[in-house]
C-alpha cells in the first residue's frame, strides 16, 4: 500500500483539521522559550500544558529528550510527542536527519498510523537539507502509512516537487 503524504500550512485551521491523525511530532530546541511555530500553537491548544512541563523542567528541550502528552480532545490527534533538539544555534543538517530519524522509530514503536509534523530548523537549516532529511531519514524509518508535514510555503514546494516518496515499510 502506498503512503499518503501531504504538506499542509502550520495554523490553527490546519491542527483542528486534523481527524484521522493518531499523532503530532513536535521539535522542541533546548534554549526555545517562548515556544514557537506549530509547537507554540499546539501549547495554546493545550493551555499551556507544554510550557507548564518545560518550567517545571520535566522536559527541557535537550538532544534526546522526549516526552508524551495526551491532548485530552483538544486537538484531533490524541498524542503529542515531543522531540529535543538542544540548542537551536547548533542545528545542522545531520542534526535535523537524525532527529528526523529517530522520531520515526519512536513514532513506528508506538504504533502510530499518521502523523503530522513540522521539520525542525526553520530559519536555521535550508529547506533543501530539511527536506532531503524528511525524505531519506523520516519516511524510509517510519512504520505508518499518512505523514502531513506542516510547512511553510518555501518548503511545502520542495516536498510538492518530490517526484517519489518511500513507501511504507511492509505494506
Amino acid at each position: 500500500m502506498a503512503r499518503e503524504f501531504s504538506a499542509l500550512p502550520p495554523n490553527f485551521t490546519t491542527l483542528d483539521a486534523l481527524s484521522g491523525t493518531d499523532a503530532l511530532c513536535l521539535f522542541v530546541g533546548a534554549d526555545e522559550r517562548p515556544l514557537e511555530r506549530v509547537a507554540g500553537l499546539v501549547d495554546w491548544r493545550l493551555c499551556g500544558a507544554l510550557s507548564r512541563v518545560l518550567r517545571q523542567r520535566f522536559f527541557v528541550g535537550a538532544a534526546g529528550d522526549w516526552l508524551l502528552v495526551p491532548t485530552g480532545g483538544r486537538l484531533p490527534p490524541s498524542r503529542v510527542f515531543c522531540v529535543g533538539l538542544g540548542p537551536r544555534d547548533a542545528l545542522a543538517p545531520s542534526v535535523v536527519a537524525g532527529a528526523l530519524r529517530t522520531a520515526a522509530a519512536v513514532l513506528t514503536r508506538a504504533g502510530v498510523e499518521s502523523v503530522a509534523l513540522e521539520i525542525p530548523g526553520d530559519r536555521r537549516v535550508a529547506d533543501a537539507d530539511r527536506a532531503r532529511a524528511l525524505v531519506g531519514d523520516f519516511l524510509p524509518s517510519f512504520g505508518g502509512n499518512r505523514v502531513a508535514v506542516l510547512a511553510e510555503p518555501s518548503l511545502a514546494m520542495l516536498l510538492g516537487a518530490t517526484p517519489a516518496l518511500p513507501q511504507a515499510a511492509g505494506r
